[in-house]
């Protein structure tokens, strides 16, 4: 009993910088824009290419899992996080910067079908397993959600690398315990790890995220666009149509066909698309428009980081009381509710009320972040336990990717369509100032007191819109969603 619950401490202590990483740098934005001398789109693809990458590389990392047993795939992980940590603290530039993330993101996509392995493989019962994954669940969603105050108070006291120099120590410590404490598993030498599939996976996934943020932002030419998601489309049905006919795929995608599988998948999905997204959009607008420093940022996102990470075990408890279907519609649709009030709620005048309404979002969102999790865990056999944990990390890893771009683009759509400049600028300028809230601070800073005075109120404005339409739009989007689960999951028991 006792080496079950040290694995499982082994586990969550790995896990907690991997999900920290997904949004440590949501309130870095205005450091790495000055610092790095980033552009709107370069920022968003510094935060983005961890979790699409991520999304990508956790299928074959599932299969390694499943060929040399989560043990090694662990300490494996665990290593190459390290590394990537130290060569991303020391960047110099947007692309070095990127291209680390990318391979934080793979170091990550091992260690996160390992942990859930290690949970499925050693706790058989069914209440401790559900016990331990509302613990996993809860250091997902609330490492994901203590992402910005963590970076806010490293960046209070210390150069912006020291959110990535964090990870090593701990990573050091885990791998010490791993080797002494964790059992070694039998893997199935016969798992194939397809890595050129694997990339094809990438690749289609950033392709696709890029025509989409190419087509809102209108500034590609329509035909690029168009090329770029069609090739996208055609690399990921090849993915799936190598998977399907593969004698030992690299992934069994027929777990999709499971309807629970399937929804729990899509509820993950939701739950960090939300989760991930409010808070890169909270972080922008408390430093942009109210003038919080990041770590007063981070302080204010308090309630949902909280909630977040109290709900994983008593939502655990609530699965096996109340039953999967319910707790997962009632996460999704409080989720919601969060979200319509907080459209309408001013947070430099209503501080209590928007808090109260963050806890409720971290409550339920992480409520369903566990539903899913239960979902996909119970569904698959125990022989698929890596490739089932894959599907879940994908699919939260995704959802996270997801949130960004969506967010991302929504708010900087509403923001260029609504904003009101002042006289006297030149189109190149309109046209930068127009892009994204940082782009006009910078061009505010470039520009005389008396015209910069005028850019900030506007941006700040445009903000303020765009932030309700980005929080109206995702709370109609979770009403639809949690209707479709209710009906989904009607016939699931437990």
């Amino acid at each position: 009993m006792f080496r079950q619950w040290l694995t499982l401490v082994i586990i969550v202590l790995v896990y907690i910088p991997v999900a920290i990483d997904a949004t440590v740098l949501h309130v870095a934005v205005p450091t790495l824009s000055a610092a790095l001398n980033t552009s709107g789109n370069e920022l968003l693809w510094i935060i983005d290419i961890y979790s699409l990458v991520m999304a990508g590389m956790v299928l074959p990392m599932g299969a390694l899992g499943d060929k040399i047993g989560f043990k090694r795939l662990l300490l494996l992980g665990s290593a190459l996080f390290g590394i990537a940590s130290l060569l991303a603290a020391f960047a110099t530039s947007a692309s070095w910067l990127i291209a680390t993330r990318s391979l934080l993101a793979v170091g990550a996509a091992m260690i996160v079908p390992a942990t859930l392995a290690g949970i499925r493989t050693t706790f058989a019962h069914a209440a401790q397993r559900n016990t331990a994954l509302g613990i996993w669940a809860a250091v997902g969603s609330g490492g994901a959600a203590f992402g910005p105050l963590v970076g806010g108070m490293l960046l209070a006291h210390f150069y912006w690398g020291s959110v990535f120099l964090i990870n090593v120590p701990i990573v050091l410590l885990v791998m010490a315990l791993t080797a002494r404490y964790v059992p070694r598993q039998q893997g199935l030498a016969q798992q194939p790890l397809h890595l050129t599939q694997a990339l094809g996976l990438i690749v289609a996934i950033l392709l696709l995220v890029w025509s989409a943020k190419s087509a809102l932002k209108g500034s590609v030419p329509l035909w690029i666009v168009a090329s770029t998601l069609l090739t996208g489309t055609a690399l990921l049905v090849n993915f799936v149509r190598l998977q399907l006919a593969a004698a030992t795929p690299m992934i069994d995608m027929r777990l999709f066909t499971h309807r629970v599988i399937l929804s729990g998948a899509l509820m993950a999905i939701t739950a960090m698309v939300t989760l991930v997204g409010f808070e890169l959009l909270m972080a922008q607008e408390l430093q942009f428009v109210h003038g919080f420093t990041p770590f007063a940022a981070g302080v204010f996102m308090l309630p949902v980081m909280l909630a977040s990470g109290f709900s994983g075990p008593i939502a655990g408890v609530l699965v096996s009381k109340m039953g999967l279907r319910i707790v997962a519609t009632g996460g999704m649709g409080l989720s919601a509710v969060s979200f319509l009030g907080l459209a309408a709620t001013n947070f430099a005048t209503q501080p209590w009320q928007a808090g109260l309404l963050m806890a409720l979002l971290g409550f339920s969102a992480a409520s369903a972040l566990l539903a899913s999790t239960a979902a996909i865990m119970a569904a698959a056999p125990k022989e698929k336990a890596a490739a089932a944990g894959a599907i879940e990390a994908m699919s939260y890893e995704l959802g996270a990717g997801l949130g960004i771009a969506v967010f991302g683009l929504i708010l900087s759509r509403s923001f260029a369509a609504s904003i009101q400049l002042p006289p006297g600028l030149s189109p190149q300028a309109a046209e930068q100032a127009s892009s994204s809230p940082g782009e006009a601070f910078r061009l505010a800073q470039e520009s005389a007191p008396e015209l910069a005075q005028g850019i900030i109120a506007a941006a700040k404005t445009a903000f303020i819109g765009s932030h309700s339409v980005a929080l109206s739009t995702a709370g109609m989007i979770l009403l639809i969603l949690a209707t479709g689960i209710w009906f989904s999951l009607a016939k699931v028991k437990g």
